[in-house]
């Protein structure tokens, strides 16, 4: 199609014409076809340029669209994810080790003093007071009484929970819980037990150890390692699909997986009887946070459901 003509008006008598302009000449004359007088007509032009990259645009090339940065907390976000799967699989394998331990034989040595608690003085040695020591499903039950200096001894304990009863007519009896094992102990020589004035039915308990017996600390032991290896299996599945659409969803999903390690931890009572399990539940837990930071901010910037070449 051939340029467009342009209509103007005569000034002198107001008549319409119509011309197509030549591209050459900036004023153009054309007849009036009414009175006949030259009309000018003055072919369109663009406005002078504004900016410096308008006269000289070779030294400003064109850039391209701005995009959001790609990969970027993706990337940090499987690592970490991967490295909390690392953690968890770690601590499920010395929570293995921890139990076969436990289970394994063993005997200890169990022994203390007795003291006799006085409403206006010290604590005195308390000779004569029997002690009666029950092992794990009672498959021992030994007693013995305390020599002048207060003191008692068992000899060859079996592993596992240990329970210890003191009594004596003058005093208020007391039960000490004990634990022994390869993996977790607590002290079982060197005790210091104190009776306090009281009736024989007011017994009082000190449990420095928060497992009663073998059979309960293998089954905190057991379902701690199945959560953490659960929990590191939906960790490692999240470092693997956290760059693929959607990523900022299963990130999520990997990170609270790895928060809640240490929770695990914590609620089977592992976190103080187990030091080195703590610790990487610990490490875990901070990573998986971190995850969920990142995740957080990329749905905050309405990147959930964006796949890797999303702008």
């Amino acid at each position: 199609m051939g340029p467009s003509p342009v209509a103007r008006r005569c000034p002198a008598c107001g008549a319409e014409l119509r011309a197509v302009l030549a591209p050459t000449a900036a004023t153009q004359w054309f007849p009036c076809p009414s009175c006949h007088r030259p009309v000018p007509f003055v072919a369109g032009r663009e406005l002078p340029p504004l900016y410096s990259w308008e006269v000289v645009p070779s030294l400003y090339p064109p850039q391209s669209v701005p995009r959001r940065p790609r990969f970027a907390w993706r990337g940090l976000a499987a690592v970490a994810l991967a490295a909390a799967a690392v953690v968890a699989l770690a601590s499920v394998g010395l929570l293995t080790l921890d139990g076969l331990a436990a289970d394994r034989p063993s005997s200890y040595d169990v022994s203390g003093t007795v003291w006799q608690a006085h409403a206006n003085g010290p604590a005195t040695v308390l000779a004569g007071a029997h002690v009666v020591l029950w092992t794990d499903d009672n498959r021992s039950v030994r007693t013995a009484t305390t020599d002048g200096g207060g003191a008692f001894a068992f000899a060859l304990v079996p592993n596992g929970g240990i329970a210890l009863n003191v009594t004596d007519p003058c005093c208020a009896p007391t039960v000490v819980y004990l634990f022994a094992s390869r993996a977790y102990s607590t002290a079982t020589t060197g005790l210091n037990i104190l009776l306090r004035p009281g009736a024989t039915g007011n017994v009082s308990t000190d449990a420095l150890s928060p497992f009663p017996d073998l059979a309960t600390f293998l089954v905190y032991v057991g379902s701690a390692a199945v959560l953490l290896a659960g929990a590191a299996i939906v960790a490692g599945a999240g470092a693997l699909a956290v760059r693929r659409p959607g990523g900022a969803v299963v990130g999520v999903l990997g990170g609270g997986a790895s928060v809640s390690i240490p929770v695990v931890v914590v609620l089977f009572s592992l976190g103080t009887v187990l030091p080195i399990v703590a610790v990487l539940a610990g490490v875990a837990g901070g990573l998986g946070a971190f995850v969920l930071v990142l995740t957080a901010a990329d749905l905050a910037s309405g990147g959930a459901g964006k796949g890797p070449d999303a702008p």
